[in-house]
C-alpha cells in the first residue's frame, strides 16, 4: 500500500490550507495519508521533529512518499539522512529552505538558525530516492529563490517556481503537486 506523509511547517497544522485538499484527494483515491501534528509547532526542534516523523513512518519503503512545507521540508531531509540507504518513493518540497531572507522576530530567528547551522549529509539523503521535487514562489517573503538552486545542487531535485504565491500558506490547492504524484506513479 502506498503511503503519503504530509509534514506541516512552523506554526502550521496538519489541517490547514492545501493540506486538507491533498489529504482528501489522496484518500479518495485509496491511499493511506498521514499528516501528524508535529511537536511544539511554534518552536520546532530538529531532534523532536525527526523523532516524531520516524515514529509515525515506522517502516519506510519504496511505497512511502513525503510532502513537506517550509520547516517540514527540513524535517523530511533530516529524517531521510537517518534512514539511508533505505529507499523511499519520493519527496515533494513546498517552500523548502536552507536560508532565510528575513526573520519576523528574535524568537523566529533563533528557531531557524539551529536548522540552518546544523549540517546535513546530502550524500546520505540522496541515497534514499532519486525522486525529489521542489516548489518555490517568486515572492516568498522568507525563502530566497536562490534556495531552488541549492535543492537542485544538493539533492538533484526537479525545480519549479510559481509566480506570486508567497509562502504557499494561503493556497487551498496546489495542482502541480498532483501532476508530480502522477508522474511519480503514486496516482
Amino acid at each position: 500500500m502506498k503511503r503519503v506523509f504530509l509534514i506541516h511547517g512552523c506554526s502550521g497544522s496538519p489541517d490547514g490550507g492545501w493540506f486538507s485538499w491533498l489529504k482528501k484527494v489522496l484518500a479518495e483515491k485509496g491511499y493511506t495519508v498521514v499528516a501528524p501534528l508535529m511537536p511544539n509547532p511554534e518552536t520546532p526542534k530538529i531532534e523532536e521533529w525527526v523523532v516524531r516523523l520516524a515514529k509515525v513512518v515506522s517502516e519506510p519503503d519504496k511505497s512511502t512518499y513525503f510532502v513537506g512545507h517550509s520547516i517540514g521540508c527540513q524535517t523530511i531531509i533530516r529524517y531521510l539522512e537517518t534512514i539511508a540507504p533505505q529507499k523511499v518513493g519520493g519527496v515533494f518540497f513546498v517552500a523548502g529552505w536552507f536560508n532565510f531572507k528575513q526573520m519576523e522576530g528574535v524568537e523566529e530567528e533563533m528557531v531557524a538558525q539551529s536548522w540552518i547551522k546544523t549540517s546535513i549529509d546530502f550524500a546520505k539523503v540522496k541515497m534514499t530516492t532519486k525522486n525529489f521535487f521542489a516548489l518555490f514562489s517568486t515572492n516568498d517573503p522568507w525563502v530566497p529563490t536562490t534556495d531552488a538552486e541549492l535543492f537542485q545542487k544538493n539533492l538533484g531535485a526537479e525545480i519549479f517556481v510559481i509566480q506570486n504565491k508567497k509562502h504557499f500558506n494561503e493556497e487551498e490547492k496546489i495542482p502541480l503537486m498532483l501532476e508530480w504524484l502522477e508522474k511519480s506513479e503514486l496516482l
